[in-house]
């Protein structure tokens, strides 16, 4: 074969293997049931001409077992008269799809398998013969070859894979809120009817739930203890950082120390003292107990001011500025990164906690915030009914930190990275 420029001779001759091999894997036995075996051909003709099978598992059939086989076949012999390296990157695009639908086609075969009577079991326990699996390990395979004859890294495979496994249970959890089968278990994963009632009843709803009183005292706890916070580590962070006083470097050490110890292991004493005090099963208490150890978390915010050259303070002062003058006007613009980053991770905080809100406000449900409200929707009497509304609650309350991290995130990777540079 001609060495094309800019390609890996080693891997390019492999490439059209690669190519060909999803074609020639559909002759290897796809299911075995009793002594019977179906080549993946036969067997998705078998199941594709059944009554019960749904639109799902016919596309999948179309596509995964005839056009992407075919079209790789076609690609992987042109590859053999006519190697470019614009045809391996072709191969990796279409065994990327084909593999990606193999994995679909676990999820959508259950229901289409149990439902044509073909296997004796289900088909999650029963036993599916070496073919499909060598599909899969033949479609990674094969990637990874393609991608390293043009000499790219075969590790965006792994990154892309990772990448996928993050976001399925938030594609699990939106799918469920959309799935207007009310039942908990059903024994299909894509639902058969879609829609928004699941989130206008969530909303709605004022007899056993009630989400938006949930939402309500969320924002109250979690604005009152992002400002009271955010006031309490800026103030510390930036005293630690401008001013030398004696103890200075022993209480820089305390507060590390403490801050290093999980904060529900005092979840109890503080429950306690709390009730001694009459504020037990109130936002107030939770909004005392989210801002209370805030100057444990210093050192992010210190570390940023210690960035800002403190001749800028010293030349200030030379033209007259008071120090409240070199805090408003010079600190605190140059400090916008930090100031965001610790509003934001004061406010995310109490957003999405549930350890002490659920220590703290006990059977209160009055006073219930959104993770102790959703939590009780999938309780053992509640989960079989409500399931896809508590799966709509928890989009609906991911929204507002998700719009406030995306807009902020600018700011957020610069409070990380420090300010003045040169």
């Amino acid at each position: 074969m001609k060495h094309v420029r800019g390609m890996n001779a080693a891997y390019q001759r492999l490439v059209p293997l690669t190519a060909l091999l999803p074609a020639i894997l559909l002759l290897i036995p796809f299911i075995s049931n009793g002594g019977k075996t179906w080549f993946g051909w036969m067997f998705a003709a078998k199941v594709f001409a059944s009554a019960s099978v749904g639109i799902g598992f016919r596309l999948w059939a179309v596509l995964g077992l005839c056009v992407l086989p075919a079209a790789l076949a076609v690609v992987g012999v042109w590859m053999l008269v006519r190697p470019g390296k614009g045809l391996a990157k072709a191969i990796t695009w279409l065994l990327a799809g084909y593999t990606a639908l193999a994995v679909l086609g676990l999820l959508i075969m259950k229901q289409n398998l149990d439902g044509t009577g073909l296997l004796a079991e289900s088909m999650m326990i029963h036993d599916l013969s070496a073919g499909y699996w060598l599909m899969l390990v033949a479609g990674f395979g094969g990637m990874a070859v393609s991608m390293m004859s043009t000499k790219t890294n075969p590790g965006y495979i792994l990154l892309v894979v990772l990448s996928v496994l993050w976001l399925f249970p938030i594609f699990f959890i939106l799918l469920n809120a959309l799935r207007m089968e009310g039942k908990f278990y059903i024994g299909y994963f894509f639902p058969k009817q879609l829609g928004l009632g699941n989130f206008i009843a969530v909303i709605t709803s004022d007899t056993k739930f009630h989400y938006m009183r949930w939402f309500k005292n969320t924002l109250i706890v979690s604005v009152c203890s992002c400002l009271a916070s955010s006031y309490i580590v800026l103030s510390t962070s930036y005293v630690l950082s401008r001013i030398r006083f004696r103890g200075r470097k022993s209480l820089m050490n305390l507060l590390l120390i403490l801050g290093m110890f999980p904060s529900f292991m005092s979840m109890i004493a503080v429950y306690y003292i709390l009730k001694g005090l009459g504020l037990a099963q109130s936002l107030a208490a939770l909004v005392i107990v989210y801002s209370a150890g805030a100057s444990l978390t210093y050192y992010v915010a210190k570390g940023f001011f210690d960035t800002i050259p403190r001749s800028l303070d010293e030349a200030a002062m030379l033209d007259g500025a008071t120090k409240w003058q070199v805090f408003t006007k010079i600190t605190m613009p140059l400090s916008k990164p930090i100031i965001i980053y610790t509003i934001m991770t004061s406010f995310m905080a109490p957003w999405a906690d549930y350890i002490f809100a659920s220590v703290i406000l006990g059977d209160n449900t009055k006073s219930y915030t959104v993770a102790m409200g959703l939590f009780s929707m999938i309780s053992r009497d509640n989960i079989n009914e409500y399931f896809t509304q508590f799966a709509a609650g928890a989009v609906l309350v991911s929204i507002p930190i998700a719009v406030l991290f995306i807009s902020l995130q600018k700011y957020y990777v610069e409070g990380l990275s420090g300010s003045v540079k040169g």
